[in-house]
Order: structure tokens, then C-alpha cells, then sequence
């Protein structure tokens, strides 16, 4: 969701939530953006701050910064854990703790926030209150560029008007080049095809990481993220670039992995898609019941080994859950007719889901596991939506597959059960470079990307 910036004269905030001193003829000051992306302060507006904040945030207004932030509430036990965060004490008779603020819009007082002494400073101790956001849901894609039809919109002009025309046609649309990239599974290349001789190390993105004002990769971010985690097969969403001339959209696969193979459907508004290591020997797009400006993307690729892998790059609608629904057992029908039962499956990408009790998992669950544990970040979080607080981004696989899961590691870090990949949480960045601290709280960026590693035999 696109988000306004707040334009609040410092004399103008007397009634707000947060006050800090301003001191007279000091302007309010204009933040440049904060390293970690501002997640700790994402900006919001008091009437929709269950859409704009997460869970145990409060959208109060920070006067040094002129604008409504989203906080979290802190004290004397329950400290800021960003080192560019400071518990500001609150004020106010009765008042306990603080929020965490920005390191530069409070100066806790010598007290610190213990709850007795809570005296307004120079630096500016904050008024307690705000709004509470319980579960504060996101509209996804629907500011700015609406790509539902239910919302009566035409197709974005910019978005994807010249498709690849021969993208998911024809067997040697995006496929022909890189022939020799990693299909000698199983080297010593370390991730690039296998740990030995005998199994072939698979790592799986689901991508809906488009930025911007026309669901595109164009601003880099998307391949800032993919890139920083090397994946062998990425589940694309929104797989627009530049002119979605066949020579752009080459470009951009290029740029996450030279010489990596990919299918794109075609015919699309914002297109699903597939970018694997190894060959793709078959592909094409099964309809999407209810929705016309994009269907489900399929590809056969031939992983080393006797059974082939199918990708299936889905996009669910945010309509509703029942749409959802339906859709979900489009995919579960074609997959019965199409897919033999001996190969392995995976589909994943933008489910748009509220919760994990949606009906769709149960409906995937015919074909797929569903079951958790599920991919988080460094600090546990399961969400993969802007707010981070709703499972919108999935990779599901068969129970072929899944019992070859393995943890994803990069660099000195592991997560047991796959990564949800949040630029603003994730610590080093050296680990995940190109990466750069605020690309996942780029314009428009509304999902994380999610990661699951697999140890296949060869056999």
C-alpha cells in the first residue's frame, strides 16, 4: 500500500497522541530514510492504522519527524531491541513505559522508563496512547494499480502491454539459453546442482517482489532480493521488466542468474512465471477460474535424477477467501490430470491468504502438505505481507519432496523450516548481498520473499 506522507506543523500537534518539543523557531525535522528500511516506524495514518501498523503497534504522531509512525510499546523489561531505537518514557499522570521511537525524536530521562518518573525532557517524552492495530489487515495490489477485475480497472497501459511473444509457447521460449548451467547435478559446485555425487541441493523461491508503480521489476529491488539468496528455481509473480520484450525479460533473468532457464505465460496483465537452474522440457498455463488478467504458470523442469520437478507459479485473488478456494481446486484438478504421480511438485507464490485456516489449504492439501512448521525470519515471524503479520506467500510441495527438506543456510545463519526473507530484519546484509536494507520496505513492495531448501537423491 502506497502511503502519503503526513505534513503536520510542530505548533499544529497539541491534541496528538505522541508530543515531543519542538522548541521554538526549530522546524520539524524531515527524515531522511532510516538504514534498517523503517520497519520500526512504518508510516500510518490514525484512521487506518489496523491496515498500516503490525500487531502491538500504536500510530502516533512523532513531531521531530512531522508524521504518524507505527510503535512499539516498550519499558523497563521489555527494551527496544534496534540499536536505532529508543524507549521514549511516557507522560501524563498514571502513565507507564514508553514507546520506541527513533533514536533522534526522544531523549529518555534519567529515570529511564520505569514508570514513576516520567517528566517531560528537553528531548521530548511522548503522551501514552495511540490507536491499537490487533490484527491489522493490508488491501494488497489494490492503490494505486488495481489488477483485479473486480474492481472494474482496465489492465495497467504500462504494465506488460508488449508480452513476450513467444514466452510459454513454444519449447525454447526462455528455455534455450544456459543449457550448460547447472545441469551436471550432483559436481562439487556446492549449490550450484549438488552437495555429492549421489543428491542435488534444490533451493526454491516463491517471488511476488515487484516494486514500484507498475508491478514490476524495474526498480531493482525484487532482483536485489532474489539475487541476495541464489535460489536454484524461483516461482515468479508480477514477472513484468521493461518492455516484456523477449530481449527484456532475458535481461532480467540474467540479472538474478546468467544463463538460468525460464517459461512466462503470456496473455497476461501481471504474469506468472518460472526461472530454474536446470532445463525446462515442458511448460504452459492452466486458466484462473476467476480472474482474467492472469493464469497459473506450469514448467516440467529436468532436475538430475529419474523423476522430474513441476513448478507451479500461482497467484490467488485477495478478494476473497472463497475465490481462494476456488481457485485452489482449479490447480488440485489439473495437477491430478496433468502431473504424473511419481514426480515431484511444487507450487507456490501469492496465495494472499489471511490465515493458515483459510479453506484453500485444506482444498491444496489433496495434492500438497500444508502442514507447519513454516518458513520465518531471524526473528520467528511467520507473516509474509508488508505488515508481516498474514501468510500471503507459500511454497508447497507433495510429500515426495517434502520428507527431503533440509534447513536453509546462508552464510553463518540457519533456519530450520526455510526463510521468510525481510531485508529489514535481516542481519548481516554481508550474508545477502546485493541486498540492501530497505528494499523490502521499497514503494509498492507488498510481500516478502519466502525460501525452502531441498536434499534430493539423484536416484
Amino acid at each position: 500500500m502506497k502511503k502519503t506522507l503526513t505534513s503536520l506543523l510542530c505548533a499544529a500537534v497539541s491534541l496528538t497522541l505522541l508530543s515531543l518539543a519542538c522548541g521554538e523557531g526549530s522546524p520539524p525535522q524531515v527524515p531522511q530514510p532510516l538504514e534498517d528500511g523503517g520497519v520500526l516506524w512504518t508510516e500510518c495514518s490514525p484512521e487506518g492504522a489496523r491496515e498500516d501498523c503490525s500487531q502491538g503497534e500504536s500510530c502516533i504522531f512523532v513531531a521531530s519527524h512531522d508524521r504518524h509512525l507505527c510503535v512499539r510499546a516498550c519499558d523497563s523489561q521489555t527494551a527496544c531491541e534496534h540499536p536505532d531505537a529508543v524507549c521514549c518514557p511516557s507522560s501524563g499522570e498514571g502513565a507507564e513505559g514508553g514507546h520506541c521511537v527513533p533514536s533522534n525524536a526522544c531523549v529518555p530521562t534519567d529515570a529511564g522508563v520505569d514508570g514513576g518518573s516520567n517528566e517531560e525532557t528537553d528531548g521530548g517524552a511522548l503522551e501514552d496512547g495511540g490507536t491499537s492495530t490487533d490484527d491489522g489487515g493490508i488491501q494488497e495490489e489494490d492503490a494505486g494499480v488495481d489488477p483485479e477485475p473486480d474492481a472494474g480497472t482496465d489492465p495497467e497501459p504500462d504494465a506488460g502491454v508488449d508480452p513476450e511473444p513467444d514466452a510459454g509457447t513454444e519449447p525454447d521460449a526462455g528455455t534455450d539459453a544456459g543449457t550448460d548451467a547447472g545441469t551436471d547435478a550432483g559436481t562439487d559446485e556446492g549449490t550450484d546442482g549438488g552437495t555429492d555425487a549421489g543428491h542435488t541441493s534444490i533451493r526454491v523461491m516463491a517471488s511476488n517482489l515487484s516494486s514500484g508503480n507498475y508491478q514490476s521489476y524495474d526498480p531493482g529491488h525484487g532482483i536485489r532480493l532474489i539475487k541476495g539468496v541464489d535460489p536454484d528455481i524461483v516461482l515468479m509473480q508480477e514477472f513484468n521488466y521493461g518492455s516484456n520484450s523477449a530481449s527484456d525479460i532475458r535481461s532480467l533473468v540474467d540479472q538474478i542468474a546468467p544463463g538460468f532457464h525460464y517459461s512466462r505465460e503470456t496473455g497476461a496483465q501481471i504474469p506468472n512465471g518460472i526461472i530454474s537452474r536446470w532445463p525446462i522440457i515442458q511448460f504452459g498455463q492452466w486458466p484462473d477460474p476467476r480472474v482474467s488478467n492472469r493464469d497459473f504458470a506450469w514448467a516440467r523442469i529436468d532436475i538430475p535424477g529419474p523423476r522430474d520437478l513441476w513448478a507451479v507459479s500461482v497467484h490467488l485473488l485477495t478478494s476473497s477467501s472463497s475465490n481462494r478456494n476456488a481457485e485452489a481446486q482449479a490447480i488440485v484438478n489439473e495437477v491430478r490430470s496433468q502431473i504424473p504421480e511419481d514426480d515431484y511438485l511444487v507450487i507456490g507464490g501469492d496465495l494472499n491468504t489471511d490465515s493458515f485456516s483459510e479453506s484453500c489449504f485444506a482444498t491444496f492439501r489433496q495434492v500438497v502438505t500444508t502442514a507447519g512448521p513454516h518458513p520465518a525470519d531471524h526473528n520467528g515471524n511467520t507473516g509474509t505481507n508488508s505488515n508481516r503479520n498474514k501468510p500471503y506467500d507459500q511454497i508447497l510441495v507433495d510429500q515426495d519432496l517434502r520428507q527431503y527438506q533440509q534447513a536453509t543456510v546462508i552464510g553463518s545463519s540457519t533456519f530450520p523450516n526455510g526463510l521468510v526473507l525481510d531485508s529489514r530484519t535481516y542481519r548481516p546484509l554481508s550474508e545477502i548481498a546485493p541486498v540492501q536494507s530497505g528494499d523490502s520496505s521499497s514503494s509498492n513492495m507488498q510481500h516478502m520473499g519466502v525460501v525452502k531448501d531441498f536434499l534430493v537423491p539423484n536416484f
